[in-house]
């Protein structure tokens, strides 16, 4: 089996080397570069499955080298890696293509678990369109109206608790990582925004409690799972 190819694009020597070795001892083959030009150049000649990007780095900078990476590749994932964490530059990390976005320091497993989690939605399914509607159980789920339907019995949902059960409904039977839930719909992961969120999976599982079929379970350290 094909080992998957990852660009890692870091400007501290040290940090690079960490990363890379670790990597490669988890079976994935891994180039790393230490500036942003060399990256776009490596890239141009080589096929990749995901890049790690640094934020700052020489020659050119991670936002602009994913904006450069995706106008080749619009489908390739991205994972930016920076000590910044204002919210501005989540945003910015977004808008520049990122699927994911790493504030240092990091673990190491939190970074694999990352990787693993972006590999699998990019492995077929989540480029299929966005379903309107779902079925969870005895549950109707109208995501363009935000409506929770139960024998007839319709409930509005705001636009939070209309997101966050998109999300656990795309992912259904499998973990929704936490961070990855709170950026897409919060853009910032901080502690209040969590603890916000552990509210609104209070409400979905008050309201999907009539059907005993449907869970949502907590996964310790990783996120949420929606069993139906």
């Amino acid at each position: 089996m094909k080992k998957i190819s990852i660009l890692l694009a870091e400007d501290d020597p040290n940090l690079g080397q960490l990363l890379k070795n670790y990597l490669i001892a988890r079976e994935y083959d891994t180039t790393l570069v230490t500036d942003g030009a060399q990256a776009l150049q490596v890239f141009r000649k080589d096929k990749y499955q995901l890049c790690l990007l640094d934020v700052m780095m020489p020659e050119l900078d991670g936002f602009t080298l994913a904006k450069e990476i995706r106008a080749l590749d619009p489908h390739i994932p991205v994972i930016f890696l920076t000590a910044k964490n204002l919210k501005e530059d989540v945003i910015e990390g977004f808008k520049s293509g990122a699927d994911d976005y790493l504030t240092k320091p990091f673990s190491m497993e939190e970074l694999l678990y990352r990787i693993e989690a972006i590999l699998r939605r990019a492995s077929g399914k989540q480029a299929d369109p966005p379903a309107t509607s779902y079925t969870i159980g005895k549950f109707t789920f109208d995501v363009t109206k935000q409506l929770l339907t139960y024998n007839d019995q319709s409930r509005k949902l705001t636009t939070k608790e209309s997101e966050l059960l998109e999300l656990l409904c795309r992912n259904r039977n499998e973990v929704l990582e936490r961070n990855f839930a709170l950026k897409s719909i919060w853009i910032d992961d901080n502690y209040f925004n969590a603890r916000s969120m552990d509210v609104y999976i209070t409400k979905l599982r008050k309201y999907l409690s009539r059907d005993e079929s449907v869970e949502i379970l907590n996964i310790h350290g990783k996120g949420y799972k929606l069993l139906c």
